[in-house]
C-alpha cells in the first residue's frame, strides 16, 4: 500500500532539503516535500513572515492529499507547520494523518524564548546563530553573493518562529513520533511536551548528533517511518 510522507522544511530549507530522503525511501512510502513561497520551485513568490500565513499556504498543499493514505514530517520549523497544519486538519474534520513525525524541536507548548529575536539581529550575529544550529556549509555562510539570495529567506523563517505564540488546543487523536540529537538543545522535558498535544503516548527516540543530526541518520530515521506507518496503515483499514 503506497502512503504519502508530506514533508515540511527546516527554517532556510526548501523541497530539495529531502532528497536523501527520496532516493532512501522504499517505493510505497512516497516523499512529498513541499516548498514555502520564496525558495526552491517558489522562489519567485514572495516570503512569507507570519507562521499563520505560512500555514495557511501549507494547508492548502496538504489538502490535495488528504484523500490519500498520508502522514506528515517536519524537522525544526517544519514541526510547528506540520503541528499546526494536523490541528487544521482535525478542525474542519478532513481525513486524518496516519502519524505525525517530528524532529528537531520540542513540544509547541514550550517557547524558545530567543532573545534578542533572531530575525533582528546584525548580520555578523545573524549568520553565527546559523552556524551553531549547524547544517550549512561555512563556505555557504561566508560567501556574501550566496548569503545575499539565503539571508532574506533564513530571516523571514526565524521571524515567523520567533513571533509565533502558541494556542492551547484540545489534544488530537493522531499519534506522535519525536525524534532529537544528543548534541542539540532539545530537553527530555520539551520532548516529553509533545505528549499534550496527542490523546495517544508518544514514541521518542534521541540519535547521536547536532541540531542536523538527521542528515546523519536518514536511513534509520526512514527505516522508523516506514515501520510505524505501515503498523499505523493496517490499524486504519481493520
Amino acid at each position: 500500500m503506497k502512503i504519502n510522507l508530506l514533508c515540511f522544511p527546516f527554517a532556510g530549507g526548501s523541497k530539495y532539503s529531502y532528497n536523501t530522503f527520496s532516493k532512501i525511501a522504499p517505493r510505497h512510502l512516497h516523499i512529498v516535500p513541499l516548498d514555502y513561497p520564496g525558495r526552491g520551485a517558489r522562489f519567485k513568490e514572495s516570503l512569507l513572515t507570519e507562521m499563520s500565513r505560512i500555514v495557511d499556504d501549507a494547508y492548502e498543499f496538504v489538502k490535495k492529499h488528504a484523500g490519500e493514505n498520508y502522514a506528515l514530517y517536519g524537522h525544526s520549523m517544519g514541526t510547528v507547520v506540520a503541528y499546526l497544519v494536523t490541528k487544521r486538519i482535525v478542525r474542519d474534520n478532513l481525513p486524518k494523518p496516519l502519524h505525525l513525525f517530528v524532529t528537531g524541536r520540542g513540544g509547541p507548548s514550550i517557547s524558545d524564548d530567543v532573545k534578542p529575536a533572531r530575525y533582528l539581529l546584525s548580520k555578523d550575529k545573524f549568520i553565527q546563530a546559523i552556524k551553531e544550529l549547524g547544517g550549512s556549509p561555512a563556505e555557504v555562510l561566508d560567501d556574501e553573493d550566496i548569503m545575499s539570495f539565503f539571508e532574506p529567506i533564513f530571516r523571514a523563517d526565524f521571524q515567523a518562529l520567533d513571533t509565533y505564540e502558541y494556542e492551547p488546543s484540545e489534544a488530537f487523536d493522531v499519534p506522535i513520533t519525536v525524534m532529537t540529537g544528543a548534541d542539540e538543545q532539545v530537553s527530555y522535558e520539551q520532548v516529553v511536551a509533545w505528549q499534550r498535544e496527542t490523546t495517544r503516548p508518544i514514541v521518542a527516540r534521541q540519535f547521536p548528533g547536532n541540531h542536523f543530526f538527521i542528515f546523519d541518520h536518514v536511513k534509520e530515521i526512514v527505516r522508523i517511518i516506514e515501520n510505524t506507518v505501515a503498523t499505523e496503515s493496517l490499524v486504519a483499514v481493520d
